[in-house]
């Protein structure tokens, strides 16, 4: 018989076998010495959906009808705010004259680059608010062109490159006037072909901003010394990204008019600044076309949809908000701006959001008053709106954080995510 005296062999593990008390070979100490102790688990997030009442209307009947006349004076303001907006067919031509030129010259070069080895062009392709038709008036129109290359972009490749369409593009202009003032600038994300305005062509000057990049199995071999920044290439090869779902998914005029309203709204009130022109697209077909019907809105219904989703969390902490579906993975667009940017989005559209409830459309719009609104209470047909405080405090912590991390993040820069610098263009 074995009896107890088998628990003195052991396994290769260290452990020994028997029917006293069981001890390990590492260090001995069996569990009755020991507190059990439960392996943490990670909580999973689950984000939360916030009050929507497009999608909640059949629960929350009206208790009285739409007063017709306001939503047409809405309606009437904001196409009105729109055509004030868009630059003239005659300025639109021009630029789009200009774009083409260049645009064929690329084109040439890809097909048939003979003497020119400075790049390999693989992929030339229009973005930017001009290409979806969302350009805002200004004293300088710009369109954006993405050149996608299959070798790397080194400074002075893209010197070069740019050298040869500047020198092809003067070529192909007979006008003795525009083509003395036809200007090229270099910059962090390729090149700037600007031709001023003129009053027998155009009243505003145009440009093309020519975006340089490279395939995205390339990105990771950039050189800061020798190539273009690694970051700024990846978000124009996102810009093409962006073209593309643009496209496909918000070609509906509502949504163009709605982008370019609140684009304006945002450069106006200074609360609003961190949205940029990504989230702007999308948030506009989602108020637009993400409904029950799965029909678009009419244009006032999504204006007022987006400052009441906003109020009411839908780009805060824990929100659902808006998957990017650009990105592989399961990225919000609001994520890209920081806690105090989505706190201060969010009380600046509560405060526009009870001022529009009371009539005061015109002073939002920019056809009557200034951007006080927002920071100051204001009266409307007798009732005090008293502008929303902020709910985020940083640490001292998160400040230097904040701080230390602000070179290196990318959420802000996007194409449509504003790239900012010196010399650095901004893509809208």
């Amino acid at each position: 018989m074995r009896g107890n005296g088998y628990q003195a062999r052991g396994n290769f593990r260290g452990r020994t076998f028997g029917t006293g008390p069981r001890h390990f070979g590492r260090g001995g100490g069996g569990f009755q010495n020991r507190p059990f102790q439960q392996r943490h688990q990670p909580k999973p997030f689950i984000p939360h959906a916030c009050f929507d009442f497009i999608q909640a209307e059949t629960a929350f009947q009206r208790v009285k009808p739409v007063n017709q006349t306001d939503e047409k004076a809405l309606n009437d303001a904001l196409l009105k705010r729109n055509q004030d907006l868009t630059p003239t067919t005659n300025e639109q031509t021009h630029l789009l004259n200009l774009i083409t030129k260049i645009q064929s010259i690329l084109d040439n070069l890809t097909l048939s680059p003979a003497d020119f080895d400075a790049c390999t062009i693989d992929e030339i392709r229009q973005v930017g608010s001009f290409k979806k038709g969302t350009l805002l008036m200004s004293n300088k129109l710009v369109a954006d062109l993405c050149v996608v290359l299959k070798t790397l972009p080194t400074r002075e490749a893209v010197s070069r490159l740019a050298a040869k369409v500047f020198e092809e593009l003067r070529k192909t202009i007979t006008n003795p006037l525009e083509l003395t003032n036809l200007q090229l600038s270099l910059n962090e994300s390729g090149f700037e072909i600007l031709s001023p305005a003129l009053i027998a062509v155009s009243a505003v000057d145009v440009a093309v901003q020519v975006l340089v990049t490279t395939q995205q199995q390339n990105i990771r071999k950039l050189e800061p010394d020798l190539h273009l920044d690694a970051k700024i290439c990846q978000l124009s090869l996102n810009s093409v990204k962006h073209a593309r779902w643009f496209e496909e998914n918000a070609s509906h005029s509502t949504i163009k008019v709605l982008i370019r309203v609140l684009k304006d709204v945002k450069n106006r009130f200074d609360g609003l600044s961190p949205l940029n022109p990504w989230i702007i697209d999308l948030l506009s077909q989602y108020a637009v076309m993400n409904n029950p019907k799965r029909e678009p809105l009419s244009l006032v219904v999504a204006f007022k949809r987006v400052f009441q989703l906003i109020s009411a969390g839908f780009f805060l902490p824990g929100s659902a908000g808006i998957i990017d579906p650009c990105e592989g993975a399961l990225v919000r667009v609001h994520t890209t701006m920081n806690l105090e940017q989505q706190d201060m989005v969010c009380f600046t559209c509560q405060t526009l959001l009870r001022v529009l409830s009371h009539g005061g459309y015109r002073q939002i719009l920019g056809l009557e008053g200034n951007s006080s609104i927002a920071n100051s209470p204001s009266v409307w047909s007798g009732v005090l709106v008293i502008p929303s405080s902020k709910a985020f405090e940083p640490t001292k912590e998160e400040t230097s954080s904040t701080a230390n991390t602000d070179d290196q993040d990318m959420g802000d820069l996007g194409e449509d995510n504003q790239l900012k610098g010196e010399n650095m263009p901004q893509i809208e």
